[in-house]
C-alpha cells in the first residue's frame, strides 16, 4: 500500500456519527493502512476494539472545537481517552488566550495535555489558523513546541476555514523539522494532500482517506 496512505487520520468527527459510519470508517483504515482513524472520545473504545491487531492507531480529540474547556478539563479528557485506548490526541488551544496575549496560559494549557499523556499518546495542537494572525500562528506553534507537543495542526474542520498550504508552510518553518505539522480541513483529494505535503506537512487529517487513495490509485506518476 502508498506510503501516503500512512500519513493519514481517517477522519470522522461529526456529532451525528453513527456507529454503522464508525463502523465503515474503522474497516477503510485496515483497508487502506491510514495512520489512524480519529473520532470523537465516546468512541475511542470501540475503535480500539475495531482496530486491535493492526498497525492502524487510534486518534481522537480534545477540548473540541472551541478549545474552550478549562485545562484541567482537557487534562482529565485526554487521560480518560488513552485509558480507553487513544495513542494520540489532538487538543484544542484556548484561542481567546492567545488573542488576549496570555502566552502562559496558552503554553500551560498545552503542557497539561502533554503531562496527563505522560508519553503514552503523541499530542498534537490544533492552532485554529483561519482565527489567527500570521503573528498568532508562529507563537502558536511556538508555544507547542515549548510544552513538549508532537504536532502543530492547522485546524479543527469546524470553524472558518480549514490548512493552507501557507499556513502549513509557516508552521514547518517556525517548529523546524523535529516536530510533526498536520494539515486538516478541506483537503479533499490527491492534489490537495500533494499541496500540503510539499508545504512540509508530515500527516494529513481527512474525511477523504478513501477518495485520496482512489486518485492516487489512478495517477501512477504521484
Amino acid at each position: 500500500m502508498s506510503n501516503l496512505a500512512g500519513m493519514i487520520d481517517h477522519t470522522l468527527l461529526r456529532a451525528d456519527a453513527t456507529k454503522a459510519e464508525i463502523s465503515k470508517l474503522i474497516e477503510e483504515a485496515k483497508k487502506y493502512e491510514f495512520a489512524s482513524v480519529c473520532v470523537n472520545p465516546t468512541w475511542v473504545s470501540y475503535a480500539a476494539e475495531g482496530l486491535a491487531g493492526t498497525k492502524v492507531k487510534v486518534c481522537t480529540v480534545i477540548g473540541f472545537p472551541l478549545g474552550a474547556s478549562t485545562s484541567a478539563t482537557k487534562a482529565f479528557e485526554a487521560q480518560n481517552a488513552i485509558a480507553a485506548g487513544a495513542t494520540e490526541v489532538d487538543m484544542v488551544i484556548n484561542i481567546g488566550a492567545l488573542k488576549d496575549g496570555d502566552h502562559a496560559y496558552v503554553e500551560q494549557d498545552i503542557k497539561a495535555v502533554v503531562d496527563a499523556a505522560a508519553g503514552k499518546a503523541i499530542v498534537k495542537v490544533i492552532i485554529e489558523t483561519s482565527l489567527l494572525t500570521n503573528e498568532e500562528k508562529v507563537i502558536a506553534s511556538q508555544l507547542s513546541v515549548k510544552a513538549g507537543a508532537d504536532f502543530v495542526k492547522t485546524s479543527t474542520g469546524f470553524s472558518t476555514g480549514g490548512a493552507t498550504a501557507e499556513d502549513v508552510a509557516l508552521m514547518r518553518k517556525t517548529v523546524g523539522e523535529n516536530v510533526g505539522v498536520k494539515a486538516s480541513g478541506g483537503v479533499r483529494n490527491l492534489q490537495d494532500m500533494q499541496n500540503m505535503i510539499e508545504a512540509g506537512a508530515s500527516r494529513i487529517g481527512a474525511s477523504s482517506g478513501v477518495k485520496i487513495m482512489e486518485g492516487e490509485q489512478s495517477n501512477s506518476s504521484y
